[in-house]
């Protein structure tokens, strides 16, 4: 959007408007572009403000500058289109802030570290869908960290376990096989789109957060807390592990596992998160899309990983497979790696979710980028547990299927496929998450 820098948004500070004047007398007509990002604190810490810069540095002559904002948790950048210059806010107090900024037409983009909720998407169902492609935009992959001192004995929890403890049931590290200390709960707050995640993925319905806990606005500032105390455990994004030591968590019979480069972004770690940002459809400005299309390109998704979140480039993995891993599954994958992509589904079995119809594309540049080829591809499809074995394997294969024939639309055909049916679960088995969770399709690439 264009602004007269002398009317900027009402909640820009006396600064703001200050660099504004100055700008005036360096922009012959008198004017200059403006985007805000408003929303998750995860996302607006570090990572929003580092792609802000990428972008600007990408797009315009000038130097980047960073400018402290009179209110906490707020960033203004300054930079430019060419020789257009733009000033960039972001604020960063909450995921639930930024929709309510989106709403209001205050903000350019909602920055979300948890997917829109239903009544969010029909508060603004007469401007945008907030679940099309064109306005929901993942723009990296995190796992909420479980953490605690680094001293305390215990190395994984399950994510029951994990509820019983914030919700005060588990009062004592012994149950859990730690020391005879008393446990301390180091949470989110409730405008944290973290806190939301943490509610939905471990809390559930079932476990209320215990009155005890005491609530943070700043993941870096939470993990400090939890790393000085012997009997603190919080939860934060992985960006902010900081001096802590981080647990592996289990969800029902799946094994336990760590937040690492391929389990979060995989989204087999039991608390992967997506991170978002949203943008209101058609009434996007030109700014706002080439700075999300920027983000979601290969270079801002290096910025991605460089800001410690895990970015959506795929790379080749070796996995270390759990003990119990199948033989047949073992000589099935025995002479190929894994792409750090999984395709999961949004409705169904077989219609590919927002993330996976951009990760078809990132598949594809891979193949090229690597000078690799279909042939060197394999598709292996998954179910959730069903009511026989021959439904769960046929849901399997149609799965890896349905990947095959939407990657022939970026000119990879032919990738060779198979289905395994309901096992190897990544979650507890049955139910919204079971289904999530599980039905998916795992891109392994041939190891030359």
């Amino acid at each position: 959007m264009m602004k007269k820098c002398p009317s900027p948004r009402a909640r820009q500070s006396t600064l703001t408007g200050m660099l504004c004047l100055l700008l005036i007398f360096n922009t012959p007509a008198g004017y200059a572009e403006e985007m805000e990002i408003h929303g998750s604190n995860t996302i607006g810490a570090r990572l929003a403000p580092m792609l802000v810069e990428g972008f600007l540095r990408s797009r315009g002559k000038d130097p980047v500058q960073h400018l402290s904002n009179d209110k906490p948790n707020e960033k203004l950048l300054i930079g430019s289109l060419g020789n257009t210059p733009l000033q960039v806010l972001v604020a960063a107090h909450g995921s639930s802030t930024g929709f309510k900024a989106l709403a209001a037409k205050n903000a350019d983009i909602w920055a979300s570290s948890r997917s829109v909720k239903p009544a969010e998407v029909q508060l603004m169902a007469g401007r945008a869908n907030l679940r099309d492609p064109g306005s929901e935009h993942v723009v990296a992959i995190d796992g909420l960290a479980v953490l605690v001192h680094p001293a305390n004995r215990v190395n994984q929890l399950s994510i029951d376990s994990l509820a019983r403890i914030f919700s005060g049931e588990i009062k004592n590290w012994s149950v859990v096989g730690g020391a005879n200390l008393p446990i301390n709960l180091y949470a989110r707050d409730d405008r944290s789109g973290t806190w939301d995640t943490f509610k939905s993925l471990v809390l559930g319905k079932h476990y209320p957060l215990h009155a005890s806990s005491r609530r943070y606005e700043s993941n870096d500032r939470l993990s400090d807390d939890v790393s000085s105390d012997p009997g603190g455990i919080g939860f934060s994004g992985l960006a902010s592990v900081r001096k802590s030591k981080v647990l592996a968590i289990s969800d029902g019979d799946a094994p336990a596992l760590k937040p690492s480069r391929l389990t979060v972004a995989s989204e087999d770690y039991p608390l992967s998160r997506r991170l978002f940002m949203y943008t209101p459809g058609d009434a996007t400005t030109a700014v706002a899309k080439d700075f999300v299309e920027f983000v979601l390109n290969a270079e801002g998704q290096t910025i991605v990983a460089e800001s410690g979140f895990v970015s959506q480039n795929p790379m080749a993995v070796k996995p270390d497979l759990a003990a119990n891993t199948p033989p047949t599954f073992k000589l099935l994958t025995q002479n190929y790696k894994r792409l750090t992509v999984n395709f999961r589904f949004s409705e169904g079995r077989t219609k590919l979710d927002n993330k996976a119809q951009r990760d078809l594309r990132r598949v594809a540049g891979y193949l090229n980028r690597e000078k690799r080829s279909a042939d060197d591809l394999m598709l292996i499809g998954f179910a959730d547990q069903q009511t026989n074995e021959l439904r769960a394997q046929m849901i399997s294969e149609l799965r890896a299927l349905s990947v095959r024939k939407a990657l022939s639309d970026f000119s990879v055909h032919d990738v060779r496929y198979t289905g395994y049916g309901q096992y190897m679960p990544v979650g507890m088995a049955g139910g919204t998450s079971g289904q999530r969770r599980n039905g998916r399709v795992e891109v392994w690439v041939r190891d030359h």
